[in-house]
């Protein structure tokens, strides 16, 4: 299996944590930036960033979360509720022998970064958010929220939280389904307007079916998915589904945060086919009293899900530029 040269020049690490050990990869001298990745990927989403972000003097971190490629995998499906991920990068700062950090998620990581930074913002001074949006803990229980959308089709997050049965879908076929999924929400691939939605699954059915299959976006080579695939195959999923089957217990756990803005400076990246953007418009909107310290909120026209990989230069001129903005 070959990757991309621009992976080649990395170091990579395992530090201790609540979880056991996380796995991360960085490169680069100067002050940290921490790297956080989403479902269902892991440190390599963010291979385009560590070089520029190094060369840029800064020490790139990519980390693998719990659950997910070389990080250690607890078997206990509350151990992924969001405090226990928080503790997980605060770990790792310290770790680093560093005492604070900026700190970048996409996807879940997204929401693990504003936490983190919500809730320790001693240790992570700026926080970087791309594809979700930032909405302030509170509201309605998760659970009944995700059961109301869909009619008669049941949304993906629903569907992934009985034990073993989007596993079942997955397990016989990692690679393919990976393909499937990153091709469902990418821009060039993703389904036309008036297609079936692959956020969600018709009764009886599975995810996989409405799945775009055939060809792989340009973001992702042959090599690329075959990183991805071989984690996969050799931790299998639950980890991952496992932080879906928290956000209960994150919505009992936060509830003192409730409402609270993130005060740090703040960046937010979205794509404008992404429907985590459009489904919350709300909550970008309402970004002067949740991100007081917004620095700068960017919609890229004609991206999909995977921003940092379907545009990666665009990404990294914009993450660079802030970083620079930042009090040292």
């Amino acid at each position: 299996m070959s990757q991309p040269a621009q992976v080649t020049d990395v170091t990579h690490r395992q530090v201790p944590s609540p979880a056991g050990r996380i796995h991360l990869v960085e490169q680069g001298v100067g002050p940290l930036v921490l790297l956080v990745h989403g479902f269902p990927e892991s440190w390599y989403s963010w291979r385009h960033q560590l070089p520029v972000l190094a060369a840029a003097g800064y020490r790139a971190v990519a980390m693998d979360v719990r659950g997910y490629g070389r990080s250690s995998k607890p078997e206990e499906a509350t151990a992924y509720r969001m405090l226990d991920l928080i503790e997980d990068n605060v770990a790792v700062v310290q770790a680093l022998g560093e005492e604070t950090a900026v700190i970048v998620g996409h996807d879940w990581g997204s929401a693990i970064a504003a936490n983190s930074a919500l809730i320790r913002p001693d240790v992570f001074r700026a926080v970087g958010l791309l594809s979700v949006p930032y909405a302030p803990p509170g509201g309605p229980r998760p659970s009944e929220v995700f059961a109301q959308l869909g009619c008669d089709e049941e949304f993906y997050v629903s569907y992934f939280q009985e034990p073993g049965r989007a596993e079942a879908e997955i397990e016989p076929d990692v690679r393919g389904w990976l393909a499937g999924f990153y091709a469902a929400f990418s821009a060039e691939t993703m389904p036309a307007p008036g297609a079936l939605d692959p956020h969600f699954v018709s009764r009886g059915g599975t995810l996989r079916d409405r799945f775009p299959f055939g060809r792989l976006p340009a973001w992702l080579s042959e090599d690329d998915l075959d990183v991805y695939a071989a984690e996969f195959e050799r931790t299998g999923p639950v980890g991952a589904l496992n932080r879906y089957r928290n956000m209960d217990r994150d919505w009992e756990d936060l509830a003192d945060f409730n409402g609270k803005p993130i005060t740090q400076p703040s960046l937010f990246l979205g794509g404008a086919l992404d429907a985590s953007t459009t489904w919350m418009a709300e909550a970008i909107q309402a970004y002067p009293a949740t991100l007081p310290g917004l620095v700068s909120s960017y919609i890229l026209d004609g991206c999909g899900h995977w921003i940092q990989q379907e545009r990666h230069e665009e990404v990294n001129e914009i993450l660079t530029g802030w970083l620079a903005s930042l009090p040292t």
